[in-house]
């Protein structure tokens, strides 16, 4: 029999696994804290879920929708990293039609709470049904949120002023604070195309507005420490609760699996460097570079005389390497085309920086070890992030072209180099070991945000609602 303070709380991330891992850290720690967790996914992303702690498993339910067919969606595609990002709308089709299983699924369980993210636009509708309170989880901070104002929706309906990409290069007008996180021109480009409808039928601005309009409360992967102005912003702006949660870092422990032989190579690899020597870089399992951009990094890194080691993950086939390029940073600098252990790599101590996308999860990881940053943001919300980070000096961004965003490899060699080596750049690699880490790499901060969320779930849970079975129907139009 479950204990009277006891909160179930079903959790049903986006189907990416930059979204289903934090996620997934979220449940385990509302898990710790003695409640009763339904973590819904497909199939096979359940199955390549990182395994869960004997002592949570107990409280953790994993629960399996299957992925309904859709046409131009390659069999076994259940997550953005198994497809092209041309075919990313098909899965968002798939991911909508899972409202009629998740339906009966809340009807039947009953939970206190449901988690959700910012694909599911029909969600809100029958969570309200179901008497069950909603809980927006932002995994990205709240600059981020509070940049389109008080309604994403506003900009769908033309009612946005800002309809050219220049619009977006300086803080809006209710940011009234000292700021200057906003888009690059060729960033903003970008982020208008999130405007248009894609072949899921409606946009990604669309699905943010009514997750943000329809949720009880809107929880930030944040704290006060990093960005308080942005949170009280956003709670302005909605006009209902917002609560950071901390950063939820990866756990203490590395959980990337046992000392297997990948690691061996890679570990004997970076005993052989000198400490604060190497640049790791990584971009996510999801940004494509085209051939000019995999060319100009390439040869910036060669031509930064750095050690370095590149998780590049699966090779693009329409992409390559520069000719010559293994052979002539033989010894120097590892490209690695497989799964790397990122956790265990950023914790070594010959690794000094971290050449970055600017993905939000990573940047959490890399400064709780202390590392600074060179930055290279592409998509999202990645520009925003880099200049939080760069005004917070703890590294820069790789000089681009304003209008498309191209770079040289003589701009990503200079930017290394100021970041790892030069005495120039000593500022930026004290504040990523001396002040980040104090913030990120504290997790008894973090648990004070995550202990005050629970509390906050605990005294505001609500009584089901009596209700039917039909299927609330939502459409975008």
């Amino acid at each position: 029999m479950d204990e009277p303070d006891e909160l179930h709380i079903a959790i049903f991330p986006w189907l990416a696994f930059g979204h289903i891992i934090p996620f997934l850290e979220l449940a385990k720690l509302i898990a710790q804290r003695g409640h009763k967790i339904s973590f819904i996914s497909t199939p096979r992303n359940i199955q390549r879920l990182p395994t869960i702690p004997p002592n949570l498993t107990p409280r953790i339910n994993l629960v399996s929708l299957a992925l309904p067919h859709v046409e131009n969606l390659p069999n076994n595609a259940e997550a953005t990293a198994d497809l092209p990002f041309d075919k990313i709308p098909y899965l968002k089709i798939a991911y909508d039609r899972l409202q009629d299983s998740l339906f009966h699924f809340l009807h039947s369980s009953s939970p206190d709470w449901i988690i959700y993210d910012f694909a599911p636009y029909w969600l809100p509708e029958i969570a309200t049904k179901l008497g069950i309170s909603g809980v927006l989880f932002s995994i990205f901070g709240a600059w981020t949120i509070s940049f389109a104002g008080a309604s994403y929706s506003a900009m769908l309906n033309d009612d946005d002023p800002r309809t050219e990409p220049q619009h977006f290069t300086v803080p809006p007008k209710w940011v009234t604070f000292p700021s200057k996180v906003a888009f690059r021109i060729h960033e903003a480009k970008r982020f208008l195309d999130q405007i248009e409808v894609n072949s899921s039928g409606v946009t990604d601005v669309f699905r943010w507005g009514s997750v943000l309009a329809g949720c009880d409360v809107i929880a930030v992967r944040s704290c006060l420490e990093l960005e308080a102005d942005f949170l009280r912003l956003v709670e302005d702006l909605h006009c209902k609760p917002v609560i950071p949660v901390g950063l939820v870092q990866p756990p203490a422990q590395f959980s990337e699996g046992g000392v297997d032989e990948k690691w061996v190579t890679i570990s004997e690899w970076l005993d052989k460097q000198t400490q604060g020597s190497v640049v790791y870089i990584a971009f996510g399992s999801e940004l494509t570079m085209n051939q000019d951009e995999i060319t100009e990094l390439a040869l910036g890194l060669e031509l930064s005389g750095l050690p370095f080691f590149w998780a590049m993950g699966n090779r693009d086939d329409s992409v390559r390497l520069p000719d010559g390029f293994d052979e002539r940073v033989k010894g120097r600098g590892v490209v690695w085309t497989s799964w790397a252990p990122q956790l265990r790599i950023m914790a070594h101590e010959s690794v000094g920086g971290f050449l970055t996308h600017c993905g939000y999860s990573s940047v959490i990881e890399a400064l709780s070890f202390g590392l600074a940053l060179i930055m290279l943001p592409f998509a999202i919300d990645q520009g925003l992030i880099a200049r939080v980070f760069e005004g917070k000096k703890v590294g820069i961004e790789v000089p681009r072209d304003e209008q498309d965003g191209s770079f040289t490899r003589n701009s990503v060699a200079e930017s290394l180099r100021l970041v790892i080596v030069d005495k120039e750049g000593s500022a930026y690699r004290k504040n990523a070991k001396q002040q980040m880490v104090k913030l990120f790499g504290d997790r008894s901060i973090s648990d004070r945000y995550m202990d005050q969320f629970v509390a906050f779930l605990r005294s505001h849970r609500k009584l089901p609602a009596v209700i039917n079975n039909d299927l609330p129907t939502h459409s975008p139009n």
